[in-house]
């Protein structure tokens, strides 16, 4: 059954006594003021008998970080957004403005454990004794993991198949999870975290899971959001502007600009009354430059929509060498969230946007510590549970660092 601490706490074990040994000036004594546990017993009763002997006192487990055996339930997940209710009302949390990016950190497996992408593997019978392999099927058609990619890796764990085998850091290859952070720009504090594989469209995923998630949860909606220009697809752009109304100061991921000398798209107006371009001569590029008997869909799979020159106008136009010289015409593609995009052009000619773009290397600090002051470099737990338990215990302890060094301590009532 539960147990409940009644008495001090301070002789844990033997006559080691943590109150004795934790000087009065100590950064954990500042935090302290910070971590109310309160909840904790009433969110794990369900996990404990009603008869037997009274067992340690859970809060004093969490104190501990004893915290193996409630991998089933949120409970890191509870106590990170402890965190950020307790740095709210201290008037940490603006709400305003926030940014996001992820980081990679080594995940528990090597390549001489893997399967190459191509190799069967009965991964059913593989889950029976491994529970990072079960939590990898469990998780194959969510957004943030399975779902995030058609792609199949070059390798796969057989420790732990959820890792993404990448080598994004232009070195040795390895597998990872991604740690994706949402911070608000006031003081850096972290208002959510999520773990995902490590590829960009799982990232982009994360963001949104965790706008959607700030406001649910905490009743915060941002004015606007920076990131780098990973989050600039036009799909991001258009979710943040057409369905979240929030201004995207993000960096636009575009590759329609052109290096063989030949004109790029940025060389074409666009005519939003006549719904056409207007190219370097004057002439226009349309979506239909002629009638079919059965109409064509205007937009394609990808989102895009084709704009093209006639090609009576492109044969006897003296630009045709620096616009289309291996064509019989010119081509553009315009996406569906175009709106968003320019949107997002225009805001990154602004003085707010420059002030975005270095506030936004807060969250890159913050990775930082994570890894050199936390060390949390190489994770310790496998699946994706494990992922996302160590990243909520460490940007929770990150808020509660945050709390002691901003928050001053009482002035002493004297005697």
């Amino acid at each position: 059954m539960m147990g409940e601490s009644r008495v001090g706490q301070e002789a844990l074990f033997y006559e080691f006594s943590l109150e004795r040994h934790v000087p009065a000036d100590h950064l954990l004594r500042s935090i302290d003021r910070f971590v109310d546990l309160s909840g904790v017993r009433a969110h794990l009763r369900p996990f404990y008998s009603e008869i037997g002997r009274p067992s340690i006192d859970p809060e004093l487990m969490i104190r501990m970080l004893l915290v193996g055996r409630f991998r089933d339930c949120d409970l890191l997940r509870e106590l990170f957004e402890t965190t950020v209710r307790r740095c709210t009302a201290e008037g940490l949390v603006g709400g305003d403005g926030f940014a996001a990016d992820a980081s990679l950190i080594k995940a528990d497996a090597n390549k001489q454990r893997s399967a190459e992408g191509s190799e069967e593997v009965d991964w059913e019978a593989m889950a029976a004794t491994r529970r990072s392999v079960r939590e990898y099927l469990d998780t194959l058609d969510d957004a943030a993991w399975g779902a995030a990619s058609e792609v199949r890796p070059k390798f796969i764990s057989k420790s732990d198949p959820a890792a993404q085998w990448t080598g994004a850091l232009k070195g040795h290859a390895f597998f990872a999870y991604a740690a994706n952070y949402l911070i608000d720009l006031d003081h850096a504090v972290i208002v959510d975290v999520e773990a995902s594989r490590a590829i960009r469209q799982a990232e982009v995923g994360a963001v949104r899971t965790m706008i959607d998630r700030v406001q649910d949860q905490f009743g915060l909606y941002p004015e606007r959001v920076a990131a780098d220009s990973a989050y600039g697809s036009a799909e991001m752009l258009g979710w943040l502007v057409h369905e979240r109304g929030i201004e995207p100061h993000i960096p636009v991921f575009d590759k329609s600009q052109r290096s063989d000398g030949t004109f790029s798209r940025d060389d074409f107006a666009y005519d939003h009354k006549r719904d056409c371009y207007i190219c370097p001569a004057g002439k226009q590029l349309r979506q239909r430059q002629k009638i079919y008997r059965t109409p064509r869909p205007l937009v394609d799979e990808d989102g895009m929509m084709r704009y093209r020159a006639s090609k009576l106008d492109c044969e006897c136009c003296s630009l045709k060498p620096q616009c289309c010289p291996n064509a019989p015409a010119r081509k553009i593609p315009r996406s569906i969230h175009e709106g968003a995009r320019d949107m997002a052009r225009d805001i990154a000619a602004t003085d707010a946007y420059v002030t975005s773009r270095r506030e936004r290397k807060k969250v890159e600090m913050l990775f930082a510590h994570l890894k050199r002051i936390l060390k949390l470099d190489r994770l310790r737990l496998r699946g994706p549970n494990g992922a996302r338990d160590e990243f909520h215990l460490a940007a929770a302890a990150q808020n509660l660092r945050k709390l002691a060094k901003l928050i001053p301590m009482p002035e002493p009532t004297p005697a």
